[in-house]
């Protein structure tokens, strides 16, 4: 399956889900491919054939981005090397769940969550600890006696118990012994942060020096500004005091510059963000709902007030 027809089965399938999706990001270099809603979740796509193409630039990225925007950051693939990614099972790749298209399919339309991950050394689940000791004291066994039956020491079982995940061969073992469900679901809409490395996010990179006069203005007028390396926009701006978000982009006004904005004003509606667009000069003042605004116009606001007033006058006013 060629990589366009895979992003328009995702995009149909989480349109099936009920989910609202973004513009495909038709951009270089990106670092998703499609953003998408349903009431408070919000996911960024990456979708790949092969999900060793996903690189830990990209990841960071992802990732940053997704803190920023309250969004999940996620792969689908179809493969890792010449091997079909399993269904049922998340994969990590640079601290990004990973799903195959048939995972997706029953966690998004079935509602059916994946209860294994991929990790070094195999397969594992998450173990519901409390249920396993109700259990296993209900069956009146003691932890060393539990340890025996399942060939691991007492103090594994313990850890078990306080929430440490199991092999998937454990976990068959220990549902046969007791019976029922004793695994959890992996929490992909929480990025899985259970099970993956619980590293903290990426920091911001260096912004382009022609983009620092931009970001300044911004930084001047209240936002907390995060540069962007591989996204439609040049960088997400935050009004901490007024939880505002702000998609900014910065270049001469081209048609490349157009497509970007109508990106931008895509990803702004998933995202319940607004989007700006910076040019030397333009006979327009905005497009799709992005504002367009002149550099100098951007350098001669003096305060927020102002500078939410000149938003107010570009773009749709329900944004504004």
């Amino acid at each position: 399956m060629s990589r366009s027809a895979l992003i328009e089965n995702v995009t149909a399938m989480l349109g099936d889900a009920g989910f609202t999706v973004s513009e495909r990001c038709a951009t270089r270099p990106k670092s998703f491919d499609i953003a998408a809603r349903r009431g408070d979740d919000v996911v960024l796509v990456k979708i790949l054939g092969n999900i060793d193409a996903f690189d830990g630039e990209t990841g960071a990225e992802m990732r940053r981005i997704g803190s920023y925007l309250q969004a999940t950051p996620m792969v689908i693939g179809l493969r890792t090397r010449d091997e079909e990614l399993k269904p049922g099972v998340v994969y990590f790749r640079h601290g990004v769940p990973v799903l195959s298209p048939d995972t997706a399919m029953d966690f998004f339309v079935e509602g059916v969550p994946p209860l294994i991950y991929a990790a070094p050394g195999g397969l594992y689940v998450n173990i519901d600890g409390d249920v396993l000791s109700d259990r296993r004291k209900d069956d009146d066994l003691s932890l060393g006696q539990l340890a025996n039956q399942l060939g691991v020491s007492r103090r594994t079982v313990s850890k078990y118990e306080d929430g440490m995940n199991a092999s998937i061969e454990v976990a068959m073992e220990l549902e046969d012994l007791f019976g029922g469900d004793l695994t959890a679901p992996v929490s992909v809409m929480d990025g899985a942060e259970e099970v993956r490395d619980a590293d903290p996010t990426p920091e911001d990179p260096e912004a382009a020096p022609e983009d620092v006069p931009v970001l300044s203005v911004l930084a001047r007028v209240g936002f907390e500004v995060h540069p962007t390396l591989r996204a439609p926009f040049k960088a997400v701006g935050e009004d901490l005091s007024r939880a505002d978000r702000l998609l900014t982009g910065h270049s001469a006004f081209t048609e490349a510059a157009v497509k970007r904005a109508r990106i931008m004003s895509s990803l702004g509606e998933i995202t319940h963000t607004r989007a700006v667009y910076v040019v030397d000069e333009a006979s327009r003042k905005s497009v799709d709902g992005t504002a367009i605004v002149e550099r100098e116009e951007l350098e001669d606001v003096e305060g927020a007030e102002e500078f939410r007033d000149l938003l107010a006058d570009r773009g749709d006013p329900q944004e504004a």
